[in-house]
């Protein structure tokens, strides 16, 4: 994966395997590792946005242990967007939601948002709306695990591991398994209709 390009366009499939996401999720670790040598990585911070940015984050930084010595490795936390969501009016806070954890401060830190899925470009507003009510990074990048088009803000990542077309009618999910990689998937399929 070249740094700052997306990989070939796939055609939507009903599911992507396994070892396909496994490669993906590599290739994103090889590209944050190339753009970040260990020499300049005590202010690189992988915050995943919760909810499933946090999976996609903890995976890279299980592989970015092979690319940085033990005490060169990024900081990972959590950036949470409840407050900051557009839509909070019709979708209320639900009683459960994970926190924002920022384990260093951000002020003059390299900040990489990670997500699992880009699509409007609206998450990652509100995630950047959080993270500068903490502080003001030198510099905010973006690692998205699958992008599948239909942006509605100009937002494009730095770091893309699979791109989907996926219809607007199409709900694309990730599901990384706890403790064992070879059930992780992509999968592809019609939304349910709303019912009025």
């Amino acid at each position: 994966m070249s740094i700052g390009t997306t990989q070939a366009t796939v055609p939507a499939p009903t599911r992507i395997p396994a070892a396909q996401l496994a490669r993906a999720l590599d290739q994103l670790a090889s590209a944050i590792a190339a753009r970040h040598p260990a020499d300049a990585s005590q202010n690189l911070i992988l915050l995943g946005i919760a909810n499933g940015g946090v999976h996609v984050a903890t995976r890279l930084q299980l592989l970015l242990r092979k690319h940085y010595p033990e005490g060169s490795r990024p900081r990972t936390g959590i950036i949470d967007i409840s407050f900051h969501r557009d839509d909070i009016g019709r979708q209320p806070i639900p009683k459960e939601f994970t926190p924002t954890l920022i384990p260093i401060d951000v002020t003059g830190a390299t900040v990489i948002l990670v997500d699992d899925v880009l699509q409007s470009g609206r998450t990652v507003k509100a995630a950047l709306d959080e993270l500068f009510d903490h502080g003001r990074p030198a510099k905010v990048e973006l690692a998205i695990l699958v992008d599948r088009g239909g942006r509605t803000l100009p937002v494009a990542a730095d770091y893309t591991g699979l791109v989907i077309e996926a219809d607007p009618d199409e709900k694309v999910t990730v599901v990384l398994h706890g403790s064992d990689p070879r059930h992780d998937s992509i999968t592809v399929a019609t939304k349910a209709p709303r019912k009025s």
